[in-house]
């Protein structure tokens, strides 16, 4: 017995393609190698050129060239996470410089903020890698990188709208208090927006996506829960202090005298 021949009775072959059938022809000899298959018949030219492209290469009738060949590192995974992480806490630094030299005390309690924030998410982070084997992927650093602007947007919204409120001639603890009940308002409004944005994409999406999705989320609800237990908090107690009082600069504000209210 010869390995390279294969020996068929006489019948028909079918030749089955996405579930359907390109070609059935019949079976004429009794033995035939692998490689010298030859179909015969009554076929028009092109049909006989398709028949022979859907053989070689499938439901594509081409021919793949290689445009480019690169090799990479075993560790790319590990290299790309720590470029990523290395631009967040290169971004979380400009922010940080951003806040602390346009709002000055009020940037401080921001960036407390974030540092609350960022401790908390850490936390929940490290349970479910415990818990369900959860790791950070590059698309979350993405999506934590996304939620530093988030946090960072809800600070301003807070702060113009007690510059806003203090120019109108309150003092300054009266417009830290004022503030707040419109600014928390849009910031909510903001933050569920987000959060709508990151649960449609983790339910609507697979892999990468779901990661990015799932760290925006969750930074975005640690974002409502700072806003609401620490950052009225922290603004008031600063506004309360005479040095500020005396000096409204040191909170970010113009130097004017505040009214009564």
């Amino acid at each position: 017995n010869n390995p390279d021949q294969n020996l068929c009775p006489s019948g028909r072959l079918a030749v089955v393609l996405d579930h359907e059938v390109i070609s059935a022809p019949s079976i004429n000899a009794e033995n035939f190698a692998r490689d010298q298959i030859v179909i015969s018949g009554a076929f028009e030219e092109e049909e006989a050129r398709l028949l022979a492209e859907a053989l070689r290469f499938g439901a594509l009738p081409l021919e793949l060239e290689a445009q480019e060949i690169r090799t990479v590192s075993a560790t790319i995974g590990r290299d790309v996470l720590e470029s990523g992480v290395t631009a967040g806490i290169i971004g979380l630094i400009l922010v940080a410089m951003y806040l602390l030299a346009y709002y000055r005390l009020a940037g401080l309690v921001a960036i407390s903020g974030l540092a609350l924030s960022g401790a908390l998410l850490w936390t929940i982070v490290a349970w479910f890698g415990d818990q369900y084997g959860l790791a950070l992927s590059l698309a979350g650093v993405v999506g934590l990188i996304v939620a530093i602007g988030v946090s960072a947007d809800s600070n301003i919204v807070y702060f113009e709208n007690v510059k806003e409120s203090y120019m109108s001639g309150r003092r300054v603890p009266t417009a830290v208090e004022r503030a707040y009940q419109s600014a928390i308002s849009t910031i909510v409004k903001a933050d569920v927006v987000s959060l709508i944005a990151a649960v449609l994409l983790y339910w609507l999406t697979v892999g990468a996506v779901r990661g990015f999705a799932f760290y925006l989320g969750l930074a975005t609800i640690l974002d409502l829960v700072i806003s609401w237990m620490f950052m009225r908090p922290a603004l008031a107690w600063l506004a309360r202090r005479n040095a500020v009082e005396d000096n409204p600069r040191l909170l970010g504000l113009p130097n004017l005298v505040g009214g009564s209210q």
